[in-house]
């Protein structure tokens, strides 16, 4: 733990990350317990107002105080993303191991049926459940969720293949070792920091896809504050108050951006041979 943390002191990248996910998540703790003021109060008299010492961002075009908003959206956000990424990945990670595990028929299956899954985007696929199941927070985490699945399966198996080739894994085998206690005592472990990146990779892609469909209307409803809302409400005010657009599309920019670099510095920090590469 100690060489990893004196790698990433040096890692710019990472600590990038690194703080820009600490704002994002501790932007949504402090919403739990405090805002300016709050974020679904009407206040008609004081509406489309520019940011000022008692608005910091301004108000919306209800009169809404733009930056309670924007810290709540934090919290919608990063509760869309946790949910939809760990159910992804809960599920994912068991059939991509099962499927290296096991081989044959089930290995090809579920290639074939990821294969099937990527060959539409992920926006286009969530707006296609929510379309059918309802318009909906939860909804919109159970069609970003589902994406989530062949990803981690695919990422799983193909490390999972990897390590079962290995002669410490072969040796396992050859000791009448059942597939299950293999796949949990050496494979798992060894592939836990690939996961853990491309969890974070797919936690910016869910930050994005509730954002575009909150946008559209197909996530989480009014009066429930969210950054893809934002920017829906704001464009009809474009030309008279654009920062009700420029707020909550930083929020996202900075959300996303964070957690790619701290994807990428994990991904550098977790990989010895990228390591020997940037040192070479």
């Amino acid at each position: 733990m100690s060489a990893f943390l004196t790698r990433a002191r040096r890692h710019v990248g990472f600590q990038i990350g690194a703080v820009l996910l600490l704002l994002f998540v501790g932007t949504a703790l402090v919403s739990l317990v405090w805002t300016p003021y709050v974020a679904t109060d009407l206040q008609m008299r004081s509406k489309l107002l520019p940011s000022s010492p008692e608005h910091w961002l301004g108000t919306d075009h209800l009169g809404r105080d733009v930056l309670s908003r924007i810290m709540v959206g934090a919290r919608t956000s990063l509760a869309v993303g946790l949910i939809a990424v760990g159910l992804g990945m809960s599920v994912g990670v068991t059939l991509g191991a099962w499927a290296a595990a096991r081989g044959g028929w089930v290995d090809e299956a579920l290639s074939r049926t990821s294969d099937l899954v990527f060959a539409f985007p992920a926006v286009l696929i969530a707006i296609l459940i929510t379309s059918v199941l309802g318009a909906s927070a939860v909804n919109a985490i159970l069609a970003i969720a589902i994406f989530n699945v062949p990803v981690f399966a695919r990422v799983t198996r193909g490390a999972s293949l990897a390590m079962w080739s290995r002669d410490f894994v072969r040796a396992a085998v050859a000791l009448g070792r059942a597939p299950l206690g293999i796949t949990l005592r050496h494979v798992l472990p060894n592939i836990a920091g690939i996961l853990i990146v491309q969890a974070t990779i797919q936690f910016a892609v869910a930050i994005l896809a509730e954002a575009g469909l909150s946008y559209l209307g197909l996530g989480a409803q009014p009066p429930t504050p969210s950054w893809g809302g934002m920017l829906r409400d704001a464009q009809t005010y474009i030309y008279q108050a654009p920062e009700l657009a420029i707020w909550p599309g930083l929020a996202i920019a900075l959300a996303v951006l964070g957690l790619n670099m701290l994807g990428d510095g994990l991904r550098d920090l977790l990989d010895p041979r990228l390591r020997l590469m940037r040192v070479g």
